[in-house]
Parts: structure tokens; sequence; C-alpha cells
């Protein structure tokens, strides 16, 4: 008798309640009381602080948060979860405790907050963690959950094979400290990789520098990791590069520049 083939849905997962996980938002929630409980921990939540929550999905950790801080703003861009959630903590003190802000977190203005702690999406991990960095006023910490390798990358140290621009980058501007590791079996559905719980303490003060003329010098230093700096900065390319930015800097400054200025 010939085999049946059944086709796996793509788009999504289902789940008990009759609700479908989206996996082009990252939904992969998190279900082991013991880590969601470990994370809570490791944020040292203060009566008086406003928790800024992403993807807070079904909840899971957003109760038991509620029971120690004064406010969460939870943003999730599902407004099936949202409603989930809202659902589940109706007619309890905690619902008047919980701001909700549907929409793309990375398009959204980030509010007043203490403390950030997500189960991030994984695709948004890099975008996310800069525009947290660079959010004012300054936050006390954020512990966020993120692919292993990324979270590795966030607190490699020079020598390191997976040191890279993001690493100069965040630990320029933040100390970076690994908590925990977190198995795929903790999720429902599970993800295909492993997973890092991270701590990160914004510097304070920042260093004095342009971030974005920062990233510049540092996004030419890594973008091949086997030159050597001199090989680097003597491509056509970066030469060109630096001839406009250094042309621009004395148009505005009102200086005189001759043409082997670079040389």
């Amino acid at each position: 008798m010939p085999k049946v083939k059944t086709e796996r849905p793509r788009a999504h997962t289902q789940i008990n309640q009759g609700m479908h996980f989206k996996k082009e938002f990252g939904q992969h929630i998190l279900k082991n009381p013991l880590v969601i409980q470990g994370i809570v921990d490791k944020a040292a939540i203060r009566p008086t602080d406003t928790v800024l929550e992403i993807g807070p999905g079904t909840g899971n950790m957003t109760v038991k948060m509620v029971e120690k801080c004064k406010k969460i703003v939870a943003c999730e861009v599902d407004v099936r979860m949202v409603a989930e959630l809202q659902k589940r903590v109706q007619g309890t003190p905690a619902a008047s405790k919980i701001q909700f802000v549907v929409g793309d977190v990375l398009k959204a203005e980030l509010p007043y907050f203490d403390i950030c702690v997500a189960n991030m999406p994984y695709q948004i991990s890099s975008p996310f963690v800069f525009k947290l960095l660079l959010h004012r006023p300054f936050f006390r910490c954020a512990v966020l959950m993120f692919q292993r390798e990324f979270a590795q990358r966030l607190v490699a140290k020079p020598g390191d094979k997976l040191y890279c621009r993001l690493s100069v980058n965040t630990q320029l501007l933040a100390r970076v400290d690994h908590l925990m590791k977190v198995g795929k079996n903790n999720f429902r559905p599970p993800p295909q990789v492993e997973s890092s719980v991270v701590r990160i303490e914004p510097r304070v003060p920042p260093p004095p520098i342009n971030f974005q003329e920062w990233d510049g010098l540092v996004r030419v230093v890594f973008v091949r990791k086997n030159r050597t700096l001199a090989a680097g900065f003597r491509s056509q390319v970066v030469m060109d590069m630096l001839d406009k930015n250094y042309r621009v800097h004395c148009s505005v400054n009102s200086i005189v520049s001759g043409p082997a200025a670079l040389q």
C-alpha cells in the first residue's frame, strides 16, 4: 500500500488553544517555568521599576514580572497575542499594570523604562540591540534571550573566533555578560537553534564619540577579517569614501583642502 505524504504547515505551527504561531514573527514561546523564573530573578526587578518587554507572546514571563514591578510596557506585533494576554490577566490586579504597544518595535519610539526583559524574535536581534543602546534616557539593564551564536558574538573578546563588529560596538557602549544557556526544547514550538540569555548594562556616561563615524570605521576594519588593517584602508573603495568624507568635512568647517590631502 503506497504511503500517503502529509504536508507540514510552513508558515505556522498549531497549538492546543487553536492559535497558530507565526514563524515570520519568530514566535517561539518559552514554556519552562524554571527558565522563566531564572530570567526574572536575573533581572533583579524593583517594585518601582517600569519594565519593557518585547514579544510577550501568551504572557508566561509577563505574569511573573508584573508581580514584582510597578508597570510593564509590552510591545507585541501580533494582535492575537495581545488579545490572549489581555484575556489571561482580565479581572486580576495585573491588568491595570500592563500597557500594550502594538506594532513593530524597530519602528516604534521606545518609552521610558528601567529594565528591558525579552525573549527576542531572533531575526531582529542586531538592530534591536543598537536601538536599545542608543536609547535615551539610560535604562539600568536589559536581560535578553538570543540565538546562542549571536549571544556568543556579543560577549566575544579580542582573539576569539567570533570576535566581530557586533562585539566591538556592543562592548563599547555596554557591559555584556552571558547568564545562561537555554535548550531548544524549552520552547513551543522548538526553534532550530540553541539559545542563551545575556545581561546588557549601558556604560554611563557613554564614550565621547560620534557612534555613526565610529561604526563606519569598525565596518572597514572588519569587512575582511583575514586582511591587515593597512590592506583594508588601501582598497580603492575605502580610499574613495575617505576622500569624499574628508572633502565634506573641509567644506562644512571652511577648511581649504589640497588634491593630495589623504596621501
